[in-house]
């Protein structure tokens, strides 16, 4: 039986998760409290562009953040493990930080980018963050009736004033997987990418089928592999603030090796010897570069190329 390296807990952008604290949501007295307490932990973004010191992590405020956005309403993320509250706060657009009080203390930043330098703890609360702003954002108006929707439960809920329905932030499953043949991996790459980069295949699952049969669904359609859903191995998941999808890792036996690919999908698709894997994932490959280390994409690969062949 395979064992598996590594676990969702320790997967970027999902690790070092605090306590949400979902009971306090409801609690308007306590939120009041918490936000204006100088003990709690605010960070800021503008755009859906977090506020990031030059080293790459989050830059950290407190209840001032109530001053330079008066009108802003904060998003709870929960209580770390001292209990402090934490706070995101999505800045209006004519912000302007360099006239602000906080000129100096770091620049908004593109997400992607900061990633690759951002502390664990942090890159999970900007990614929340991030794809909550973006699900307000997006999500303004009763899909029941039409009416405009309000913010309730400090973030996590819109309701409707009119027909009283109540929405809730949506989160998109996502198959993205490594299809392999004895010792070979199935890689590809998108015409958009830059050059010399390759990933694994992905795509949403749809209404009506299992995450393994979208899986094999997708590699087929994509790239003319086929696989059976019943031999797809779990690895392990992440959240993906891009806009917000839940990125599920999995290794599925090939049937056949030749290629096929949907040109509207893929660039281009090759195999990959194991030893080769290794050679991209080290940086020691002459034409080939990995997804970088905060993608989920990085560790499916590694877990394959590290195993006993």
């Amino acid at each position: 039986m395979t064992t598996i390296t590594t676990n969702s807990d320790l997967i970027p952008l999902g690790s070092r998760a605090i306590d949400r604290a979902g009971h306090h949501r409801t609690d308007q007295a306590w939120l009041d409290a918490a936000y204006k307490s100088e003990e709690a932990l605010v960070f800021i973004l503008q755009g859906g562009l977090p506020l990031v010191t030059a080293e790459g992590g989050l830059v950290w405020l407190g209840p001032e953040v109530a001053k330079l956005a008066p009108d802003a309403e904060p998003l709870f993320l929960g209580v770390d493990k001292n209990g402090t509250p934490v706070f995101a706060v999505e800045m209006p657009g004519d912000f302007d930080l360099n006239s602000s009080l906080i000129a100096g203390t770091g620049d908004f930043g593109d997400l992607r980018t900061s990633l690759q330098n951002m502390p664990e703890m942090d890159a999970n609360l900007a990614s929340t963050a991030r794809s909550l702003f973006e699900w307000h954002r997006s999500h303004r108006f009763c899909a029941k009736c039409g009416t405009e929707s309000v913010r309730t439960d400090a973030g996590w809920k819109r309701e409707c004033p009119d027909c009283k329905a109540q929405h809730f932030p949506r989160t998109d499953p996502v198959a993205i997987m490594l299809a392999v043949s004895g010792d070979k991996c199935l890689l590809g790459r998108q015409r958009m990418w830059p050059k010399g980069m390759w990933s694994c295949l992905a795509g949403f699952i749809e209404p009506g089928e299992t995450l393994e049969q979208g899986a094999a669904r997708e590699l087929l359609e994509e790239a003319g592999i086929k696989c059976d859903p019943a031999q797809a191995e779990y690895l392990f998941c992440q959240p993906w603030p891009f806009p917000s999808s839940l990125m599920i890792g999995l290794i599925l036996p090939a049937e056949n090796e030749d290629i096929t690919i949907d040109p509207d999908e893929l660039e281009q698709a090759i195999w990959v010897t194991r030893e080769e894997a290794r050679r991209i994932l080290a940086g020691d490959h002459p034409e080939i570069y990995a997804p970088m280390r905060f993608a989920v994409a990085h560790h499916i690969l590694n877990e394959w190329a590290t195993r006993d062949e």
